[in-house]
């Protein structure tokens, strides 16, 4: 039961009052939202939890009016902001009166942020276009304001930034140069959806400061819509918690989380992954994998020098005058039924080395064997054959899926392509099975992409994965945009599916409770190079580099009480751009034990860390 009591009444201290807000969808054959009321004051954070599809997202894309344009109507209630020219009911208001409140005194961070970019125009063009928009600047001043906030969210080498396009960035950026727009019109009301999904921690940590900052100095109201409990307690001052599109509580955040009244709360507080809590326990799966190594077999996957270098900048007359190195010479080695994570902030060469082992992207320079065999002396046969042995599962899931294809037919298609199934029927049937393994109804098939929530399409992107039966999964932040209920039961099926099938996974993340109970090792990532790898209980438990001890500490945890360190949150990231011969020095590692190495002198090292 909810602890809050409903009035018809706007308190005057609210900046945003929704009162029995109501969202139909498909003529009203489906309600998200039902009956929904809160009140948003300046200075202060609403938090907005549930599971995916409990109507967080619609209800913030309601209050921005965007729920117009997606299918959906506001079937009854108000929404009352107060409007620096006076108050307002964005419900009634007019398309013309909407526009102006939209991304100048109401801004939102979207959850997928590839989708919220343009394409076609530079990332310092987006944001300059949005603050000529809402403020009254010269494009001089705009251009100024653009890179400050940039550099407000620890974009390195802001000036160069600003001349890139969204498909050159990582996720992670892309969702900081989104954040650095909501934020450069010093919006009244910011409405944040995941905006941290898919940032690793220490960069969430600063980009969470930086909205503290705002909020302080501009008296700004947030709404932040989040699966992470960590994050509620370390940002709300309010809780909402939604299910089914009702609320089913609403408190003061140290009262919800010491005190929460309503099962599904108390259920969902229970769910978190929490650090240290496998401590002393052994890697999931392990004995096969003992058992696999005992039989003294090849690695599947066997990784020597790989380095990826980009063109940034040229010169007048077009020669080359500055690269991105973006990997640089990164040794591993996965075996089968093995679990690696690969960690890292945003930029460190994360991704981009998943996609060289997925032949998506062409290394500049070093080897993957796999199997034993080097996959660049592979003919185009072998090759296509190993796409169905190493299958991807994105960071951003809408990207992800092509947009005029039904769920269902999605699934289907690696079988279909790799001929995995003898006819329609097997497919029509694995694909109903795949499904119900995700945690989907069977009747999704049918749906579109953006019929689903982030999460749900996430889960699409997995049984996708699945459906080619696989020896290798990488997974990029492939359980970020799920909600911790759900993030446990896919965790414990690629647990199961690894135990069933020997399974092998490169889990690509920043969430390092994750990490702490999926992996059996774990590798640092930092700037294209790896400084410390070792095993899980190695990396948790004795961890050596600084910067590895950097991000453990930097973890949001789910107590409103804790005191947060402001000392991680300050520095800039040092750019991967370096001129024509500048090459970075390859690091060289100290060994702690037989599967335990870390960059030497890291003293030296710890210098340049952000």
């Amino acid at each position: 039961m909810s602890r809050s009591t409903e009035s018809n009444s706007v308190p005057a201290s609210a900046i945003l009052s929704v009162r029995s807000l109501s969202v139909d969808f498909r003529s009203g054959q489906f309600q998200a939202v039902k009956s929904l009321s809160f009140d948003v004051k300046p200075g202060k954070t609403l938090a907005i939890v549930g599971e995916s599809g409990s109507g967080k997202s619609v209800t913030s894309r309601a209050i921005m009016r965007l729920t117009d344009f997606s299918g959906g109507r506001i079937s009854g209630g108000e929404i009352l902001f107060q409007s620096r020219n006076g108050p307002v009911d964005l419900v009634t208001a007019s398309p013309d009166r909407i526009r102006q409140i939209r991304g100048g005194e109401i801004a939102m961070i979207f959850q997928e942020p590839m989708t919220s970019l343009d394409p076609v125009f530079s990332i310092g063009d987006q944001i300059v276009e949005a603050i000529l928009l809402h403020q009254k600047t010269t494009r001089a001043e705009a251009n100024r304001i653009a890179r400050d906030m940039l550099e407000k969210v620890r974009i390195p080498d802001a000036d160069a930034m600003m001349k890139r396009y969204p498909h050159q960035l990582s996720g992670g950026m892309r969702q900081r140069v989104m954040i650095a727009m909501a934020l450069s019109c010093r919006p009244k009301l910011l409405i944040a959806d995941e905006p941290t999904t898919a940032l690793d921690v220490t960069i969430q940590a600063q980009i969470l400061n930086t909205i503290r900052e705002l909020q302080r100095e501009l008296g700004m109201a947030v709404i932040f819509i989040t699966h992470d409990m960590g994050v509620v307690a370390e940002m709300a001052d309010d809780v909402i918690v939604l299910r089914h599109g009702e609320k089913l509580e609403d408190a003061p955040v140290r009262a919800l989380f010491s005190n929460p009244q309503h099962p599904y709360t108390q259920a969902l507080l229970a769910a978190v992954p929490r650090l240290g809590s496998m401590s002393g326990k052994a890697p999931p799966n392990s004995e096969a994998l003992e058992a696999a190594r005992f039989d003294g077999k090849l690695p599947l996957l066997q990784v020597d020098g790989l380095t990826a270098r980009f063109a940034a900048r040229r010169s007048l007359f077009g020669r080359l005058t500055h690269r991105i190195h973006a990997v640089e010479g990164i040794s591993f080695e996965i075996a089968a039924g093995e679990t690696l994570a690969l960690v890292g902030e945003s930029g460190s060469g994360k991704s981009t080395t998943g996609r060289m082992l997925q032949q998506i992207m062409e290394p500049t320079g070093g080897k993957i064997r796999f199997r034993g065999r080097d996959v660049a002396e592979m003919d185009p046969r072998d090759k296509r054959s190993l796409l169905q042995k190493i299958q991807y599962i994105f960071q951003d899931p809408y990207a992800a899926l092509d947009p005029r294809q039904r769920v269902g037919a999605s699934i289907a298609e690696p079988m279909i392509v790799h001929k995995l199934q003898p006819d329609k029927a097997a497919v029509e049937a694995r694909t109903l099975a795949l499904l119900d393994r995700v945690g989907l109804p069977r009747e999704y098939r049918t749906r579109f992409p953006h019929e689903l929530s982030g999460g749900q399409r996430q889960r699409v992107c997995i049984a996708r994965a699945l459906a080619s039966d696989p020896e290798l999964i990488i997974a990029d932040e492939s359980v970020s945009a799920l909600d911790v209920s759900i993030q446990a039961q896919i965790l414990d099926l690629l647990l199961e599916l690894q135990r069933e099938r020997g399974l092998s996974y490169l889990f690509i993340t920043h969430d390092m409770a994750v990490v702490e109970k999926i992996s059996h090792r774990v590798a640092v990532m930092y700037l294209g190079q790896i400084v410390e790898i070792g095993t899980r209980k190695e990396i948790f438990e004795n961890p050596q580099h600084p910067y590895t001890r950097k991000l453990l500490s930097a973890i949001p945890v789910p107590d409103p009480d804790r005191n947060i360190d402001t000392t991680l949150l300050t520095g800039a990231i040092p750019s991967p751009v370096r001129k024509i011969g500048d090459e970075p020095a390859l690091l060289q590692y100290s060994r702690f034990s037989s599967s335990h190495f870390v960059a030497a002198e890291p003293q030296k090292l710890s210098e340049t860390l952000p």
